[in-house]
């Protein structure tokens, strides 16, 4: 099979009929063999019995529902596991995606070699309200994660060599960070194309502001996961001995001074009635606390099913 195309939705009713007619008018011009895997995250409207009625008239169409909405990195994640094609196409099923933009990111997987395209929505029919938080999200994620070559990290337009969804778990809300996961687990063949951005022609967008919030804490975990994931005591150990060391240095100097103003009668205070005594003291317990955080990271780490889990990509 050349093509699973991977469509997560939430209360999409209105827009799944037009959109699998546009992306099966693109497949038959093309004469790709495809799967449209369509993942109802727990949707309220009618949107599951608009997929049944999809898929009684095109045995191409494949239907996932969960009971509840788990977001969308859990619909991707799923359909990533039970994809069958030999490239995985996602896009949102909001009509802002066009499947127009199929056939290119195909051959760029396909016949070009790479690993990864993500699409760049360089015009954007969105508020200002929404557009200046993504440029200031995407340019803090190609700073952390040393991507330079991607402009629109969360765009649901995105092609992947098979090999890549079946070697990544995408979990929580890293949905927006699937380039960095891929080139964490040594896919590193990551480019983009310049994508059609279109107005939402039905309902409304099931993100609000608190998802750039999210999304700087969501970077900030999965950096930290990456580097120092099966190695905790390495950051933690470090900060913690900087810490203690700090406050041990500081206490020694101050009962020193101590000691000395005191042999040689000279006027001095108690120890304890400076206020840089009780700063050392409690970057000491820091550091300590650190340090265990460390360690107990180390055993956990230790005793995961996953800490020999490496990416193989050819032996013989």
């Amino acid at each position: 099979m050349n093509i699973s195309i991977v469509i997560p939705l939430l209360n999409e009713e209105e827009s799944l009929p037009e959109l699998c007619a546009w992306i099966e008018k693109v497949m038959q011009t093309n004469n790709f063999s495809y799967e449209l895997m369509l993942i109802d995250d727990g949707s309220n409207d009618n949107s599951w019995k608009v997929i049944e009625q999809l898929a009684s008239k095109n045995f191409n169409i494949r239907g996932i529902k969960f009971r509840r909405n788990y977001g969308k990195s859990a619909a991707l994640n799923v359909a990533f596991e039970a994809a069958l094609g030999d490239v995985v196409i996602t896009m949102d099923a909001d009509l802002q995606d066009s499947p127009d933009e199929i056939p290119d990111l195909y051959k760029m997987i396909a016949a070009d070699g790479l690993d990864l395209v993500s699409g760049w929505k360089k015009k954007r029919y969105d508020p200002i309200s929404k557009t200046i938080p993504t440029k200031l999200f995407n340019w803090a994620t190609r700073k952390a994660s040393g991507i330079n070559n991607l402009h629109d990290f969360n765009c649901g337009l995105k092609a992947y060599k098979k090999e890549v969804v079946k070697n990544i778990e995408v979990y929580g809300e890293m949905h927006r960070y699937i380039p960095v996961i891929a080139k964490w687990a040594g896919f590193t063949k990551i480019e983009e194309k310049v994508v059609q951005h279109h107005e939402r022609k039905y309902g409304t967008t099931k993100f609000g502001l608190e998802r750039f919030v999210n999304g700087f804490l969501d970077l900030m975990s999965i950096t930290f996961v990456a580097k120092f994931g099966k190695r905790p005591m390495h950051v933690f150990g470090f900060f913690g001995t900087l810490s203690f060391l700090f406050g041990g240095t500081v206490s020694f100097y101050l009962i020193c001074e101590k000691v000395y103003k005191s042999f040689y009668n000279i006027p001095t205070r108690d120890v304890t009635d400076k206020p840089l005594f009780y700063l050392a003291l409690t970057a000491m317990i820091i550091g300590t606390q650190l340090f265990l955080a460390g360690f107990l990271g180390e055993l956990i780490s230790r005793n995961s099913i996953n800490r020999n889990n490496y990416q193989i990509e050819k032996q013989f």
